[in-house]
């Protein structure tokens, strides 16, 4: 035999070799998968057999049991509510002395910066019973109202000033009006009571006189009066 039919030979039988080897390759995959198959379909009733041995049974109860229980829940949640009303009535307590508390604290810082204003004050009025020193006294007395000036200052209050200015309504109290050659119509002319504010907030308004513009003449006055009699005949 030549060495050429040899090797034809040798890779005809490796061909059929490797053939073979790919046939069983197969054969075991396909046998695999079946029996992972098979594995699956018997594990299914077994884990619905669990769950179902898992899964409580209901337990049957007869209607004396039932009202039992049901009276038993009835006194468990009434409990619950005894408890959660106890709380909001302490809560609500606690709430209504800290705001207490809180009021205290505001009224006090009020106070406070008039206590030695108070002081000197009545030291004022202890020494006019004593001198008349009229000077001193006058002195005292401007001490005492820088002294009320400042502790508004402290406590953030303006004091409003409206002679010589319009009419505001939002924080003018108009009390009576006056002619005024001199003062333009609408402008206060004086002012009776100080008003003041808080940042943006009025705490008082200003009581003023508002001018209402120059005096008419006698002759205007009298064909007014002259007008006004005619409309009254007619």
């Amino acid at each position: 035999m030549s060495a050429a039919n040899k090797d034809k030979n040798a890779r005809s039988e490796e061909k059929k070799n490797t053939e073979h080897r790919k046939d069983e390759a197969k054969e075991k995959t396909s046998g695999n998968a079946a029996e992972t198959k098979a594995a699956e379909a018997e594990a299914e009733p077994k884990a619905e057999e669990k769950k179902e041995e898992k899964a409580p049974k209901e337990e049957k109860l007869s209607p004396e049991e039932r009202i039992a229980r049901l009276e038993k829940t009835v006194v468990e949640l009434e409990e619950k509510r005894i408890r959660l009303i106890a709380e909001m009535e302490n809560q609500r307590k606690r709430a209504a002395k800290d705001l207490e508390t809180m009021r205290y604290s505001v009224v006090a810082d009020t106070l406070y910066p008039f206590f030695q204003v108070f002081d000197h004050f009545q030291m004022a009025v202890d020494a006019c019973a004593k001198s008349d020193n009229i000077q001193a006294l006058n002195t005292g007395m401007q001490m005492i109202g820088n002294e009320f000036a400042k502790a508004f200052e402290n406590l953030g209050i303006v004091k409003i000033d409206a002679v010589g200015k319009d009419f505001d309504a939002t924080c003018h109290e108009a009390v009576a009006q006056e002619a005024s050659d001199t003062v333009p119509e609408g402008k206060v002319i004086r002012q009776w009571c100080a008003g003041y504010k808080m940042n943006d907030h009025l705490l008082k308004a200003a009581s003023v006189v508002v001018s209402s513009g120059p005096a008419k003449k006698e002759e205007d006055a009298g064909k007014e009066e002259e007008s006004a009699a005619k409309d009254k005949k007619d």
